[in-house]
């Protein structure tokens, strides 16, 4: 059975969806005032992976990822500028323009990276009007209280308030850990609405007069409105535990009488010396960097090399080692992809070590999705299968497409390391690579059959020049690239 670390229990339980067969998974968004980095990169990639993963077991998913483009202000305490209009100001540029530009920059990152688009990506700026009525809900149910057109959460009224993170209202003292202002009843009261001044760029109508959603309160609505409440998992970075998370529970939970959301999953951070990757540190890089560097599955092997639990210590020599893991798997994968050693019918001692490996990958998955033991079991899967290849043992044609059908499914359906044309590059090719090296090969091989050895050399020695070793060996020459 899969089991999951539940943030809100603190414990691994093992996962029941609501509804059988149908998963409802929101994870928290960008904001997107600028490009995104590999810290980004190791939360979507990881969700991605969870959601491949529940469908693999068969369960429909509808995963839903909003985008923040209003309300997410700037500071620890949320309480500064909208980060959208800081950055609108910096490129001299409205602020929809630059939600537009960040958010296709978004996508075009993640598809690079092999992240699946979600089923729905809703906006903050689309859904006003909903977060409009989950502020008069709770106004009315006595849950939150206005000041000079503000709107608070009074977390007093809510007596589970910091369930999920642990903390309790008594830590949470004026000028500690949140900022003071005097018109909140108590100093941790997070905004639900907020008064816009005239010169203010992004404002809506609404009871209390003009002004913008608190960033809180798009979650809330978004993930409710297109998965119901309770919904079965709610997933985003551990630095949104508190105050982001812990604020959607007393916010929807307050408002609609029942639990909000039945698992939560957070992933660790990316970090550069031991301290988080992020904007405000200016210690990133953007993922449209790395990629000029590192192949984007490269980075991708990378961030599952880790537990998405683990935090994830960024270098060149990690990125390095990312590079050239998912350089054996598609190389193994290739050699098995093009081996001849066969016959018809069926091997049954391959047939069961197909199935060993099989069980043993789910069993690691069931684990709170453990990226890096299933990666070592596929590992240990290929090297087996080569072995036996090397031995110069045919395998059984029905058994060849099982194993090559087995990989498929595992390194490329659930941990989406093989691109469609398995290119060793790491990335989708235009220039169709392997079937011009089978090319090569080919001639060099039938140059060595006439003697012509000193060409089959020259061969050899301009491919390394292009940075392309090849292997002469009892099944046949293969091929590398360095």
């Amino acid at each position: 059975m899969l089991k999951i670390y539940n943030t809100l229990t603190r414990k691994k339980e093992i996962f029941e969806p609501l509804n059988s067969g149908f998963v409802g998974i929101y994870v928290c968004g960008p904001t997107v005032y600028g490009h995104a980095h590999v810290g980004h990169a190791k939360s979507y990639i990881s969700f991605d992976v969870i959601v491949r993963y529940l469908r693999y077991l068969g369960n429909k998913v509808r995963y839903v990822q909003n985008i923040t483009d209003v309300g997410h202000l700037l500071g620890d305490t949320n309480e500064g500028e909208d980060r959208i209009l800081r950055q609108a100001r910096l490129e001299k540029l409205e602020p929809m323009e630059i939600a537009e530009r960040y958010t296709r920059s978004y996508f075009e990152d993640m598809d690079l990276l092999n992240v699946l688009r979600p089923d729905i990506s809703p906006r903050a700026s689309g859904h006003i009007p909903e977060q409009i009525e989950l502020v008069e809900t709770l106004l009315k149910k006595g849950f939150a209280y206005e000041k000079n057109g503000n709107v608070y959460f009074d977390i007093e009224k809510f007596k589970e308030y910091g369930k999920l993170s642990g903390r309790n209202i008594e830590e949470l003292i004026g000028g500690a850990r949140v900022c003071v202002i005097e018109e909140k009843r108590h100093p941790a009261d997070f905004a639900l609405w907020k008064h816009a001044e005239p010169e203010h760029l992004m404002q809506w109508n609404s009871p209390w007069g003009k002004g913008y959603p608190g960033w809180h309160a798009e979650c809330s609505v978004m993930s409710t409105k297109y998965l119901g409440q309770p919904f079965d998992i709610h997933g985003g970075g551990l630095e949104n535990v508190f105050p982001h998370h812990e604020c959607e529970i007393a916010q929807s939970e307050a408002a609609n009488d029942k639990p909000f959301c039945r698992y939560w999953i957070h992933n660790n951070m990316v970090t550069v010396n031991g301290t988080k990757m992020g904007k405000s540190l200016d210690n990133f890089i953007n993922i449209k960097d790395a990629v000029k560097k590192y192949a984007p599955l490269g980075i991708r092997f990378f961030v599952l090399s880790s537990h998405y639990r683990s935090p994830l210590d960024f270098s060149d020599q990690a990125l390095q080692a990312g590079q050239k893991g998912l350089e054996k798997i598609h190389q193994n994968f290739l050699r098995i992809l093009k081996t001849k050693a066969v016959q018809k019918g069926n091997d049954s001692a391959f047939d069961e070590k197909i199935e060993q490996f099989r069980q043993k990958f789910i069993d690691e998955m069931n684990d709170d999705f453990n990226t890096p033991r299933a990666i070592a079991a596929l590992f240990d899967f290929m090297r087996e299968v080569n072995g036996w290849l090397d031995d110069g043992k045919t395998v059984a044609e029905n058994s060849l497409n099982a194993i090559i059908k087995i990989i498929e499914e595992t390194a490329g359906g659930v941990l989406g390391l093989l691109p469609d044309d398995y290119d060793v590059l790491g990335g989708k090719s235009d220039n169709n690579i392997a079937a011009v090296m089978d090319l090569i090969l080919d001639l060099r091989n039938k140059l060595r059959q006439q003697k012509n050895f000193a060409l089959a050399d020259e061969i050899r020695n301009r491919l390394i020049e292009l940075k392309i070793e090849i292997k002469d060996t009892p099944q046949g020459t293969v091929w590398e690239q360095k």
